[in-house]
């Protein structure tokens, strides 16, 4: 779950935890959590803005400094994973992944 919130901070620093919510399918009780412990473990800042319900969520150096290695090896998990199928069903796997994603 924290590679998730990673992997869409790289893409797009500075959402907010509702629009990170969004973007990953996930509730905010289980969004609180995981954001508790990315920060409480130093990978994000959760920063209140005026309105104190919202927080813009920002990327430590720590986290920033980790990024190319990170996509790098998703990219290779994920290449791996995609090894154990054919060429038709890899191209079928990654069409219904993107679907899932609308």
């Amino acid at each position: 779950m924290q590679g998730l919130v990673l992997h869409a901070l790289y893409e797009e620093e500075g959402l907010s935890a509702g629009e990170l919510g969004r973007r990953l399918g996930l509730d905010s009780a289980t969004l609180s959590g995981v954001l508790d412990r990315m920060a409480e473990s130093g990978w994000i800042i959760k920063n209140v803005k005026e309105d104190r319900r919202v927080l813009d969520i920002q990327l430590t150096d720590r986290s920033r400094q980790c990024r190319d290695k990170f996509l790098k090896e998703t990219v290779d998990v994920n290449q791996e994973v995609l090894s154990a199928f054919s060429t038709e069903e890899r191209l079928l796997l990654i069409r219904m992944l993107k679907d899932l994603r609308k």
